[in-house]
């Protein structure tokens, strides 16, 4: 089934008594987030080799990539209709792969962030862990204990996956009678997708063609932000009784 606007959302929330969203760059594009695929390939093999390489080299990689959109730009407005939505009570988590911050900086409180992120950072000496994406805002972080660097989750553990979070997700699913796709194309969706409750709803965003066309139930073919500016819209109207 297509839809070429946020009604069947609207409707498919209002339903829901437990609804997930999943996460990908493509909620973050607006404010110029990059995707993997989409950066440069020098930068991809300097972020997969940073834990033995000079991190104080890669700080520009990680700026023009990440930290920019984050702090000049982000959240866009989807990841704030996100947050507002889960403080109604009608989102009760995110999952995302994004690792820029941009969920909790909105607002959103359940967030299971499965690759880890700029606010989970561990020290390459002492392997302490630093929670905060602030201190990322004037390049590039030391541990306070030992004074070695501090990296990101996903680069100090080459990608690997971060279990607590994970285990959030696998939960999440299990209980979600709705699930919505936001701009993601289906990275890690192995880890927990065979968790989703039986009769689950899904509902994907996405303005392209993603691993999830063949089992969503509705494909919107638009980008994130004009369609939560149309389901926002709803519920201001509904609030206004102009429905």
């Amino acid at each position: 089934m297509n839809a070429n606007d946020t009604e069947e959302l609207y409707d498919a929330l209002e339903k829901s008594g437990y609804t997930v969203v999943i996460t990908g760059a493509g909620i973050s594009i607006a404010a110029g987030g990059v995707t993997y695929s989409g950066m440069h390939a020098p930068g991809r093999s300097g972020a997969a080799s940073l834990r033995s390489g000079d991190p104080s080299e890669m700080y520009p990689f990680f700026y023009s990539s990440f930290l920019k959109s984050m702090f000049e730009h982000g959240p866009t407005y989807a990841h704030r209709a996100l947050a507002e939505l889960e403080s109604m009570g009608k989102v009760q988590g995110i999952i995302t792969t994004n690792v820029d911050c941009m969920h909790t900086m909105a607002g959103s409180v359940n967030v299971a962030e499965i690759q880890g992120s700029f606010q989970i950072n561990v020290c390459t000496g002492c392997q302490s862990v630093v929670r905060g994406y602030e201190i990322w805002r004037d390049g590039m972080p030391s541990c306070p204990k030992c004074g070695k660097t501090l990296l990101p989750y996903n680069i100090y553990s080459h990608a690997g996956l971060l279990h607590s979070d994970l285990r959030k997700a696998q939960q999440w699913m299990s209980k979600a009678d709705l699930i919505i796709i936001v701009g993601a194309t289906g990275c890690y969706t192995h880890m927990y997708w065979g968790y989703k409750k039986t009769g689950a709803k899904i509902v994907q965003i996405n303005p392209g063609r993603t691993y999830f066309d063949g089992v969503a139930d509705v494909n919107i073919k638009m980008e994130s932000d004009p369609a939560f500016e149309d389901l926002m819209r709803r519920y201001k109207e509904d609030e206004s009784g102009t429905v």
